[in-house]
């Protein structure tokens, strides 16, 4: 019976560490994050964008920060229109609505990787570290892959910073 009883734990010890390590979906306090996503990079490229989707199932929260070893920093930016212009901005904090959803997608808001360390490969996985009002902290797993390069107007991070 011990043996069945330390199996069924280890086997589910086995079960959550993939789920986490996946990269599909991570729970932190009453936050759900899905599909965390980094754009794969090409040799010497210093900035990548992250996306991802937070669907709260409780009172209203922010997202105030992100960190990885990947890069020397991240930023939380969005994107607006500024006449026939696409623009980008940092901004300080990402609201999270009570009993809401909220994508982090090209084109929107999103999350910056800057001075990148190496090289996004697809098919790799980077550490995120993110940090948000109430929930706190959790680290998640970006899976790096390719994105559309054209067609996002404005999403040219080669004269940000």
């Amino acid at each position: 019976m011990k043996k069945v009883i330390g199996s069924v734990l280890l086997a589910s010890a086995f079960i959550a560490t993939t789920v986490f390590a996946s990269g599909n979906e991570v729970k932190v306090g009453n936050l759900k994050i899905e599909n965390p996503q980094a754009r794969a990079t090409v040799p010497a490229q210093k900035m990548s964008g992250g996306f991802l989707k937070i669907e709260n199932k409780g009172g209203a929260d922010k997202l105030l920060s992100a960190s990885s070893p990947a890069s020397k920093t991240m930023e939380l930016h969005t994107m607006t229109m500024d006449g026939n212009v696409m623009k980008m901005r940092e901004v300080k904090a990402i609201d999270i609505p009570a009993n809401g959803t909220v994508e982090l997608k090209p084109g929107g808001l999103h999350l910056m990787f800057i001075d990148l360390k190496s090289q996004l490969k697809p098919g790799l996985s980077v550490p995120v570290k993110l940090k948000f009002e109430k929930a706190g902290e959790v680290e998640v797993k970006f899976k790096v892959g390719g994105f559309p390069a054209h067609g996002e107007p404005g999403h040219d991070h080669s004269k940000h910073h």
